[in-house]
């Protein structure tokens, strides 16, 4: 029999998963004039080739590899046959009559950064190449010595299927015929220190449940029903239409009669009812990409392109997105950027080196969260990142993305002591290379995705968040105004006495509040670790702390800004969130519904009254009095002189207040719209029968003026008299 010319040591490494170019050796080569084929087969007591009916015989010349002549007829038609211990039979195809399909061009964006849909290559997918359906692999590991792709359709032996390192770009290529949807597989890396690492799929569509940990072949057959949502969305601005928001951690939302987790269907359909009833305009998830701790809440993510099997495939994310849009209901996605968890099956020391991550712990290391920070300076990884953003919006229509952890991105010294960190190039404590990242992801899906909110959780002044990226900012659409959240709730902690002395907290907050264009969030960080419930946050008995949830609630819905609610503060749940079971659904059912009115009330007024429109709008904001602290009372006005201006006025104290008179734009009369004190929504119906009318005396600065009742702890809106939206009772 013909033999290959190639070295013994060669042999011997292919065999021993040492070889980064197995087709040199395994396959059908020309020897002689002869048709000669090598293949490993490592679980095999016995082997042959079939072809056009014929068997051949091979011949062991290594201890997983045969050798054998075929006719020249049989091309790449031929099967790989062999018998294990147990006497099974496997036929396959052989894998390496198939070329890499890895072009140029793909490895130059790749590389560069610029691989924007980076997930058409990678990972696995399902094919027919050119006749044959299997499932194509595809691999970033440039330091590994070998890479192979295990699971069960080859007992998970490692080296049993090993890839190619295409043009020795690093990445690894095979395709594997006769294998398909659902296959369980992994990555077999030999790093160059010559250990064997089993890992995930960084690309991976779907991932098994926790704690099981590998990868998932995974195709979609899923019927999109939301074009008509896709062009309205891409045809709007986001900036002047109502944004209020409601954030939601989906496996302690409502869990099933057993206390398990329900489907993404099931929640599909419950969650938007719910937020119906409610008004909000959209849900934002936090982390739904697949990650092994529950306790993380999904913000340690090891699967960035998989939905958690928590609570289905996915497709049925899909179905879930697809519901919620058919109901008018946006769906915004947390996503973390900024770091990774250190699973030895995850992404770090990938291929055995640091390879998503600086191999420097100064630059590498979270210091708070014990965590790998991404390497943004290379290429590949940006790429990754990229796409993987990408793939949110276009694969599951994601209306919009809400990053994690800005700050932490921005600042090479984040929580760190000096020592602890290394300068930028220039000598400063700005991390260059992800702020351009940053800059370029918020480019790139504001040009292929109009219509698509990108949102930045950032925590310090670094200035122009929301800025273009033409104007030197970073490019966002929106960011989290957290020191707003911080000063009003801590305001309103404190006992009405003594909230005289803090009216500032609210006041100072305008001052930049047009700084950036900011959502006012009460979110999920405020109500865990021992922070308690926005309910046990309030001082009082339990109807105080009722009317000073409406006020709270009502101040942020006037306040110029986009809107968000963390799930719970609705019902509004007694004690504090606790991510391992669902809301206190049931513990009064009467208080809940009453919640529920005002908030839907709430959100009609702006949804409605045009406040969204001017959000980000300076001058349709006018302050009537905020210098009132003896009374605790502060006033303004919303909207423009040329459009429905809205009088607002807040009473911190649980003191009523009679014939307090306010300062109004003009005379004539003016209907109260809204009264937080309402008993519709739980309170002492306390208010101004309807109708007040303005007098010509000065107040204020103005020439026209009310004179109000303002029940205890409550918020009162005055609209024209003509104004038709709903009034509370």
């Amino acid at each position: 029999m013909p033999r290959f010319p190639e070295a013994e040591d060669t042999l011997s490494m292919v065999s021993n998963f040492l070889h980064s170019h197995p087709e040199t050796v395994l396959g059908k080569h020309v020897v002689g004039g002869k048709e000669v084929v090598r293949f490993l087969a490592p679980r095999s007591v016995e082997a042959w080739i079939e072809s056009g009916g014929r068997r051949y015989r091979v011949s062991k010349v290594r201890e997983n590899l045969y050798e054998g002549e075929i006719d020249k007829h049989a091309e790449g038609r031929y099967q790989i046959c062999f018998r294990d211990a147990s006497g099974y039979v496997t036929r396959r195809r052989d894998p390496f009559t198939f070329e890499p399909l890895l072009s140029d061009y793909e490895i130059y964006l790749f590389k560069k950064g610029e691989l924007i849909k980076a997930y058409e290559t990678f990972g696995s997918h399902l094919l027919k190449y050119p006749d044959v359906n299997g499932v194509r692999f595809v691999v970033w590991a440039p330091n590994a010595q070998a890479v192979s792709v295990v699971g069960n359709f080859n007992h998970w032996n490692v080296g049993e299927n090993p890839m190619i390192n295409v043009k020795d770009s690093g990445i690894w290529e095979i395709f594997i015929p006769g294998i398909g949807n659902d296959e369980v597989y992994k990555y077999a890396i030999r790093g160059p220190d010559g250990k064997i690492l089993e890992k995930t799929d960084p690309y991976a569509f779907k991932a098994e449940l926790r704690p099981r940990t590998a990868s998932v072949v995974s195709d979609t057959g899923f019927i999109w029903e939301d074009d008509d949502w896709l062009r309205s969305r891409a045809l709007s601005n986001p900036l002047d239409n109502p944004v209020s928001v409601y954030e939601v951690h989906l496996g302690s939302w409502l869990r099933d009669s057993n206390g398990g987790f329900l489907n993404y269907k099931d929640l599909a359909h419950r969650l938007a009812d719910h937020i119906s009833d409610l008004g909000f305009t959209h849900v934002e998830l936090l982390p739904i990409m697949e990650h092994p701790l529950d306790a993380s809440w999904g913000y340690q993510v090891v699967n960035y392109f998989a939905p958690t099997s928590r609570y289905g495939v996915p497709d049925d994310f899909r179905y879930f997105v697809n519901y919620l849009h058919k109901q008018g209901i946006g769906v915004i996605l947390d996503w973390v950027p900024a770091h990774f968890p250190q699973d030895e099956y995850g992404l770090g020391r990938y291929d055995g080196t640091h390879l998503y991550e600086h191999e420097d712990p100064r630059l590498g290391r979270h210091p708070d969260w014990g965590t790998y920070i991404f390497n943004y300076g290379r290429g590949e990884v940006v790429s990754f990142l990229l796409s993987n953003a990408h793939y949110w919006v276009e694969q599951y229509h994601a209306d919009g993305i809400r990053i994690d952890a800005v700050s932490s991105m921005l600042y090479l010294d984040y929580s760190r002591r000096p020592g602890e960190w290394i300068p930028n190039r220039f000598g400063g404590h700005e991390n260059l290379e992800a702020i351009e990242f940053l800059k370029k992801l918020n480019d790139s899906v504001h040009i292929r995705h109009p219509g698509v909110l990108m949102i930045a959780e950032e925590s310090t002044s670094w200035s122009n968040v929301t800025g273009t990226t033409s104007s030197g900012g970073l490019g966002f659409d929106m960011k989290w105004n957290m020191g707003w959240m911080h000063d009003v709730l801590d305001f309103f902690m404190v006992d009405p006495i003594f909230r005289k002395y803090k009216l500032g907290n609210l006041t100072f907050t305008l001052w930049y509040a047009y700084s950036e264009k900011f959502i006012l969030p009460l979110s999920h960080d405020e109500v865990v670790h021992g922070k308690g419930s926005l309910y046990g946050k309030m001082p009082g008995d339990e109807w105080q702390k009722l009317a000073n949830l409406r006020l709270l609630y009502s101040f942020m819905f006037l306040f110029p800004g986009k809107k968000l609610l963390f799930m719970g503060s609705e019902i509004p749940q007694r004690s504090e969130w606790n991510f391992d079971a669902q809301l206190e659904w049931s513990w009064n059912r009467n208080i809940t519904n009453q919640t529920k009115k005002l908030l839907d009330d709430l959100n009609l007024l702006y949804r409605k009254s045009g406040l969204a429109r001017f959000d980000f709008v300076p001058d349709a904001f006018r302050w009537i009095d905020f210098k009132d602290s003896d009374n605790t009372v502060i006033s303004f006005i919303r909207g423009k002189p040329d459009t429905e201006e809205l009088i607002c006025v807040f009473n911190f104290t649980p003191v009523q207040r009679y014939g307090y008179r306010v300062g109004v734009p003009s005379g004539g009369k003016f209907k109260e719209i809204f009264n937080s004190d309402s008993s519709y929504y739980g309170g002492s119906n306390k208010g101004n029968l309807g109708i007040v009318e303005a007098l010509h005396q000065r107040k204020h600065d103005f020439e026209y003026s009310v004179s109000l009742t303002l029940p205890p702890l409550s918020c009162v809106v005055l609209g024209s008299e003509n104004n038709e939206y709903k009034e509370t009772e």
